[in-house]
């Protein structure tokens, strides 16, 4: 995984949105090679419950910027204090269907146990790169829905399932990082009902 990847990448900003939040992709470097670190969402919470995702949440005035917003969130959810980060650098924002507009930075983070705020995070998932990247592990479909044609992208390891808009941003975090690249066809193609594979 190279990370320096992110530095030369320009990311692409989504302006106008109705709601902004921001998301840390952590990355642990171990022996064995590198890591990202996702919560698995509380099932009580109102949008997006039980899905896995990486830490992070809604702006909030007291945050004076996203990256403010993405480290706040990220010690509220798992207690990784800002000297504990070191941010790379920044993905596409994304949006989502819940109309939030999204901006993941991505940062390495020390390699300790973690501690999930029971409130919001109901497990802590570490993942290997490796395993991630592995063809075996990846299904994507496009799926016709009211906001257009979307790709969506399916990542099994370790008996979580990946997906979602934190799947778009694997995709593009392995792409920029890593040898992995997005098959040019999906594996299947749905209509707006179709059950999801996640």
């Amino acid at each position: 995984m190279d990370l320096s990847g992110i530095d030369r990448h320009t990311p692409r900003g989504v302006t106008g949105a109705p709601r902004e939040a921001a998301v840390l992709a952590p990355v642990i470097h171990r022996d064995e090679g590198p890591h990202l670190l996702f919560t698995k969402r509380a099932d009580h919470l109102g949008e997006h419950p039980g899905q896995m995702s990486f830490p992070g949440g809604g702006h909030e005035p007291v945050d004076a910027t996203l990256r403010e917003t993405a480290l706040r969130e990220a010690d509220e959810e798992i207690g990784v204090a800002a000297e504990e980060v070191d941010v790379v650098g920044r993905l596409d924002d994304i949006t989502t269907i819940t109309d939030y507009a999204v901006r993941p930075f991505v940062a390495t983070v020390v390699d300790r146990e973690y501690v999930p705020d029971e409130r919001e995070v109901a497990e802590i998932a570490v993942l290997a790169v490796e395993d991630l990247i592995d063809p075996a592990n990846y299904e994507s479909e496009r799926r016709e829905t009211d906001y257009g044609n979307l790709r969506i992208h399916y990542f099994h390891v370790d008996g979580y399932t990946v997906w979602g808009a934190t799947g778009r941003i694997v995709a593009q975090l392995l792409e920029l990082t890593t040898d992995w690249r997005i098959p040019e066809e999906p594996d299947r193609v749905v209509g707006p009902d179709a059950d999801v594979s996640g």
